[in-house]
């Protein structure tokens, strides 16, 4: 129990006033007489919490030398020293052990129950801060990646031996092919997996707000810099810094990064004293870094420095045994978006997925599912609630097109074949062409449809 309270005072009458007075609000209390008989109690149980009141002079074992057991046994319970000398040596080594605080007898009721208070506080929010690093770390990476193909099997078992070290990673592959959550594997299952994993999109930012997000700035180093801030070389300090689209980076700020890979030295924007930042790097591309240094884009001696190991992720065209296993993976992240019961696709919505080219990769899969689930009508996903471009060619004369067409002809074509997979229900076709009703009505009028003369039933 969280609210527990154990006391231990060679004191009977001590141990009895205590366990009146906290049971008396609400505490779950137990006392011991000998520091012996605490130990094994502690060590009997799974999981222990709370707070301990132990006196500084016990009979059998010195109330430090419990307190140095209990710290390693039980690091979660919140220890109060009580003392009748009230000395500052026996104090300060008491903290210096790992001590919440002291007490010294005698000692008011309400500073006993405040202090008890303030430890199951401290315990709650302690809790809580775990829990909630917990929730990010499994949205960041929720530790299943789904493999079945040999391809990416190599590439994920060549990630967890990295993982093992503190290389730097340049991880290479299409958009959308999982490289974030590669980066994010090593890091949690690697040496630094206790500390933090930060990630920055290079692309994202302009060159000035890039590097201050990077490296950090000091009050006044430009205008609107009201205050200092520290970059995520700082902020990831002992952890993992993920720079996605790393071939995005300027030149200049290539030339600063190079130097926190040689030395582990930065300096935040306006600053004159140098920091130090012990971050491990993990990179993403998905360019030909080789290509951007020959063409003078790219430092060489960074790209060397970035590129010790470099994991080469497979596109999903590429590896079509991973498609089906990972449906229902994204069928529960969908759920919980939408809201409603989804029991999974249709054999025609899944031959068409696993027939598809996929230029989106896994992100474009994930999207596609969440689509799905929005505008399917019962609790399976057909071919309707899927793209157009989902639609299979054998089943749609509409789909094909001469050699030589007309972007007219293309888009008389795709509004033929909207129409036609919603017998003519004008609102859902609108959305699968992703334009208005009324931009629909207009096409239809401009091509001269009707359901007659595209072969729909109205």
């Amino acid at each position: 129990m969280t609210n527990r309270i154990y006391i231990c005072d060679d004191e009977e009458g001590m141990c009895r006033y205590l366990r009146k007075l906290l049971s008396g609000h609400n505490y779950q209390v137990e006392s011991f007489t000998g520091g012996k008989s605490l130990l094994v109690a502690l060590a009997n149980e799974e999981e222990v919490q709370g707070v301990l009141l132990l006196d500084v002079k016990m009979p059998d074992i010195d109330g430090l030398e419990i307190l140095q057991q209990v710290r390693e046994c039980s690091p979660q319970l919140a220890v109060v020293m009580m003392t009748g000398h009230g000395t500052i040596e026996s104090a300060v080594a008491a903290m210096k052990l790992g001590a919440f605080d002291y007490l010294t007898k005698p000692f008011p009721q309400e500073r006993l129950l405040a202090l008890v208070e303030h430890c199951l506080e401290r315990n709650r929010l302690r809790e809580e801060n775990r829990s909630l690093k917990q929730e990010l770390r499994e949205r960041i990476f929720p530790g299943t990646i789904i493999i079945n193909s040999p391809a990416f099997r190599k590439i994920y078992d060549m990630a967890l031996r990295v993982a093992e070290t503190d290389t730097n990673v340049l991880v290479t592959g299409e958009s959308g092919t999982g490289k974030e959550l590669i980066a994010a594997a090593i890091h949690y299952q690697g040496l630094r997996s206790q500390q933090l994993f930060l990630a920055i999109n290079c692309a994202a930012l302009t060159e000035t707000l890039l590097e201050s997000q990077l490296f950090g700035h000091i009050k006044g180093a430009f205008t609107g810099a009201v205050q200092a801030q520290k970059g995520l070389l700082e902020e990831a300090d002992s952890g993992t810094l993920f720079l996605d689209e790393i071939g995005e980076l300027s030149l200049g700020l290539q030339a600063k990064l190079l130097r926190v890979l040689e030395n582990g030295e930065f300096l935040p924007v306006g600053a004159t004293r140098l920091k130090q930042s012990k971050v491990r790097f993990i990179a993403a591309t998905n360019k030909d870094l080789e290509a951007e240094v020959r063409a003078g884009r790219f430092r060489e001696d960074l790209f060397y420095r970035l590129n010790v190991v470099t994991l080469n992720l497979p596109p999903l065209r590429e590896r079509p045994e991973d498609i089906e296993p990972m449906i229902p993976h994204f069928l529960q992240l969908a759920r919980q978006k939408v809201g409603r019961p989804l029991s999974g696709l249709t054999a025609e919505a899944l031959r068409a997925l696993k027939n598809y080219h996929w230029p989106g990769n896994v992100r474009e899969l994930q999207n596609v599912i969440e689509r799905g689930a929005i505008l399917c009508h019962g609790e399976s996903i057909d071919l309707d609630a899927l793209p157009l471009c989902f639609a299979e060619p054998d089943s749609d004369p509409a789909a094909a097109l001469p050699d030589s067409f007309s972007l007219r002809d293309a888009e008389r074509a795709q509004t033929i074949r909207a129409l036609r997979r919603t017998g003519w229900n004008k609102s859902r076709a609108a959305s699968l062409l992703g334009v208005t009703r009324k931009t629909l009505d207009k096409k239809i009028r401009d091509f001269e449809l009707s359901p007659a003369k595209t072969g729909s039933g109205s």
